[in-house]
């Protein structure tokens, strides 16, 4: 018998789906297309737990109902978090002239936003789905957050373009970081054997991270309101309120 997989279409279809479940007032064409709001929540529903059960075993697949439904009840929390990220952005960027800006076209926030949907599912155990979510993101916006990494409140980043952000990354709150940081692991060398270790820095709150700057390692710590100039290469842990200059 032959396997089956995800749809990437439909993988997109959600993604975009949720985005204007939870920011329906942003989206006024997709408002026209139907009749109702629960008429969308139905759609996206259906198709997410046809997905989820392709990708669980036939002992688990009875599971994917609870777990659309689970996604669903902590939705508010999720869009409550989203706001917060997009204040964040707002307050933190001159050029920005309003947090509907933000909303509508800010590819940080279009990153974050799938982030913490791929992140919820990821921490479910829902194997492929994440990923593919995560890699959408990366494909329009140029940011790579991997489903697993651990981000916390009012995350900003800024610009974005070839942001990396690792599995077994832990982000505290208020951090915010600019395009071509990368949050890496030291090495990949042991392939398989390195799975499930923590291997990919934790930034405590109140970060700042500069362009360019690079920092690996899975016992590296930055400390909380430090701010890390551009172009940096970190490999050991930095002390809280340090700065770091270009």
């Amino acid at each position: 018998m032959m396997k089956s997989f995800p749809n990437n279409r439909i993988i997109i279809r959600i993604v975009n789906e949720i985005r204007e479940f939870l920011y329906f007032e942003h989206f006024v064409d997709w408002h026209l297309r139907y009749h109702d709001f629960s008429e969308l929540e139905k759609t996206i529903r259906e198709i997410l737990q046809w997905e989820i059960e392709i990708v669980l075993t036939e002992k688990h697949k009875k599971d994917a109902k609870e777990i659309v439904d689970k996604l669903f009840n902590d939705l508010p929390d999720i869009k409550a978090k989203l706001d917060k990220d997009a204040e964040a952005g707002f307050l933190g960027d001159p050029a920005a002239y309003s947090i509907d800006e933000i909303i509508l076209s800010y590819p940080g926030f279009f990153s974050i936003f799938v982030h913490r949907i791929a992140n919820y599912l990821f921490r479910l155990d829902i194997p492929l789905i994440p990923r593919m979510m995560s890699e959408y993101a990366h494909s329009k916006t140029g940011i790579d957050i991997h489903p697993g990494a651990a981000i916390g409140e009012n995350f900003f980043i800024d610009h974005g373009t070839g942001v990396v952000i690792g599995e077994t990354t832990i982000v505290g709150n208020n951090v915010k970081i600019y395009q071509g940081v990368t949050i890496g692991a030291l090495s990949t060398q042991g392939g398989q054997r390195l799975s499930g270790l923590k291997r990919h820095p934790t930034i405590q709150d109140n970060v700042t991270i500069y362009s360019g700057t690079t920092i690996l390692g899975g016992e590296t710590v930055i400390g909380h309101d430090s701010v890390i100039g551009g172009n940096a290469f970190i490999t050991k842990s930095v002390a809280a309120n340090t700065k770091i200059k270009q």
